[in-house]
């Protein structure tokens, strides 16, 4: 499940994609425009700051920014990011595989095969789905977001 950290993440990112690239925004005004609890804020910019998706002006005309096209950023980098990885089981993980204890067999394991298709079902639409996707009305978002399952 998506924690409130990386959904909080992804609207503040959505935002700053809204403002264009480089044009900073304060967190104030982040915080007051996407409901975001501003302490709450800080920690999660300062994780993208650190990752290099924002950066951080002071003084007049400060705030924060994003440091990269957000047609560039997939949404499925911010939730791995924030949360870890994709996979809802660690025997499917790409970035964090390990087998489960239980697990006699992984080749036979209805389990795991299930999970292998849940797992690239959520990559493959959150790869397709970018920043400046998620910055535009929901009516409006590209064809990535008409799937099959």
């Amino acid at each position: 499940m998506m924690t409130s950290k990386t959904k909080y993440a992804l609207r503040a990112l959505a935002r700053l994609a809204r403002e264009g690239q480089g044009n900073a925004v304060l967190i104030a005004a982040i915080s007051e425009s996407e409901g975001i609890p501003r302490k709450f804020l800080e920690q999660i910019l300062l994780a993208l700051k650190q990752r290099g998706l924002v950066f951080s002006r002071k003084g007049r005309g400060g705030g924060y920014a994003l440091a990269r096209d957000p047609a560039t950023i997939p949404v499925s980098d911010v939730v791995r990011m924030m949360d870890g990885p994709l996979a809802p089981v660690p025997c499917v993980s790409k970035t964090a595989y390990r087998r489960c204890p239980e697990c006699t067999d992984e080749a036979t394991c209805c389990v795991r095969a299930v999970m292998q298709d849940v797992r690239d079902a959520i990559a493959s639409i959150l790869d397709r789905v970018s920043i400046q996707d998620l910055s535009q009305s929901t009516r409006h978002l590209p064809t990535a977001l008409n799937y099959d399952i």
